[in-house]
């Protein structure tokens, strides 16, 4: 015997079915939206989002179906910036106001910029989208974009501002400044960002204030120079012993770069030479404290700074991943042609991916300076009472307003 076992029970799923109707909870509900008042295409305004798009091949007579994806892609980008750079002005508001010295506050700031940083996975991924169009299907509307250029976004340069690109170390853009190519207010709004406290210089002075440094305190980094230079000697010590050879010179030879990159560490006049040329974005004390976090990171009161570093890091990744994906991106589909707003197209793109756009470098660069966790200084009950005291005893802790 074949065929489905149920067919001749049918009736019994019409009587399952209509007695099911009676008491369907899925179905118990009000239409609110009947009554009148917001829906949903009035509240995101879809009426102005989903008629942007005008594709102008269609204008010129040629319509040409790819430049639609072309359009929809850059508009979501734009988009998404919008929400990376309003997520970044709050932080950068916690910040200002004192507010991060709240452990509450702090957990905000990772929280967004957490954010940012999925948001900016999802615009690195994007690219994807846009290489399902072949060079050729590009070429085809590429002519009617002419001046248009991606370098005109004012939001990412609003971005790469309130990050803390420095304007010294931008890549001209045709020999002349970036912000020459902005006219009218989004000139104005770029000099005004350029002006402001970015997040780089906000993160910085919180560095600063990280409690142990004071020579009053714990004096971490007085403890730690004393350890380093013991090790070393242990170190020495140790190599010294061993019977002369060719590993012998070898293993001499790691010790001596070891100890100048260690002992370049104390030298804050070398410090501010490498911050003169941009090479170090971060003073010297804010170095230390970066350095004490990412030493202690296992230490309750040092969990929640270490996560912040950590997302400050990701922010430069993913940024230079989006940079160099883009670089990919503009090589496969115009090759060495000019861009659209007269650039050298690829050859700029790739000169922008690179440390001078890498804001956080020194985060990067704190592993260069890894030691034994045994020369790490020791702390004891006294200085852990300390280290969860001496912030909270400045008084903008205390202040009742509300950090957004």
């Amino acid at each position: 015997m074949s065929g489905c076992p149920f067919a001749g029970n049918n009736y019994l799923f019409n009587k399952l079915s209509l007695e099911d109707e009676k008491d369907d909870k899925s179905q118990e509900g009000i239409n609110k939206a009947s009554k009148g008042g917001l829906v949903y295409g009035d509240y995101l305004q879809l009426n102005k989002i989903l008629g942007a798009q005008e594709l102008q091949s269609e204008k010129k007579g040629n319509k040409i179906h790819d430049e639609h994806l072309f359009i929809v892609t850059h508009q979501a980008y734009e988009l998404w910036f919008k929400q990376i750079l309003w997520e970044l002005d709050s932080v950068r508001v916690i910040f200002q106001n004192g507010h991060v010295r709240d452990e509450r506050n702090m957990l905000k700031v990772i929280t967004r910029m957490n954010r940012i940083s999925m948001i900016l996975k999802l615009l690195v991924e994007q690219f994807s989208v846009l290489e399902t169009m072949t060079a050729l299907d590009f070429f085809d509307f590429r002519y009617y974009l002419s001046p248009a250029s991606g370098f005109q976004s004012l939001q990412f340069r609003l971005l790469e501002n309130k990050i803390g690109v420095p304007q010294s170390l931008r890549v001209p853009y045709n020999r002349r400044h970036y912000r020459d190519n902005f006219k009218g207010q989004d000139y104005e709004l770029l000099l005004k960002s350029e002006q402001e406290p970015t997040l780089l210089q906000l993160v910085e002075a919180w560095l600063e204030r990280t409690p142990g440094l004071d020579a009053e305190g714990f004096d971490f980094w007085g403890q730690f120079e004393v350890n380093v230079l013991k090790g070393l000697e242990e170190e020495f010590a140790l190599v010294q012993a061993k019977p002369e050879s060719e590993e012998k010179d070898d293993l001499l030879s790691e010790f001596q770069k070891q100890k100048d990159i260690l002992l370049s560490l104390f030298d804050e006049k070398r410090h501010e030479h490498l911050l003169s040329k941009g090479e170090r974005r971060l003073s010297y004390k804010a170095l230390k404290g970066a350095l004490m976090i990412y030493f202690y990171r296992e230490e309750p009161r040092f969990q929640v700074p270490f996560q912040l570093l950590t997302s400050l890091m990701d922010l430069d990744v993913l940024m230079t991943k989006w940079r160099y994906n883009h670089v990919c991106m503009v090589h496969r589909m115009i090759g060495s042609k000019a861009g659209t707003g007269g650039s050298s197209g690829y050859q700029y793109l790739r000169s922008t991916v690179s440390d001078r756009y890498k804001v956080f470098v020194d985060l990067f660069n704190l592993s260069t300076f890894l030691v034994p966790r045994h020369w790490i200084p020791k702390m004891n009950p006294t200085i852990h009472k300390f280290l969860y005291t001496a912030e909270y005893c400045d008084s903008s802790y205390f202040s009742s307003e509300d950090s957004d």
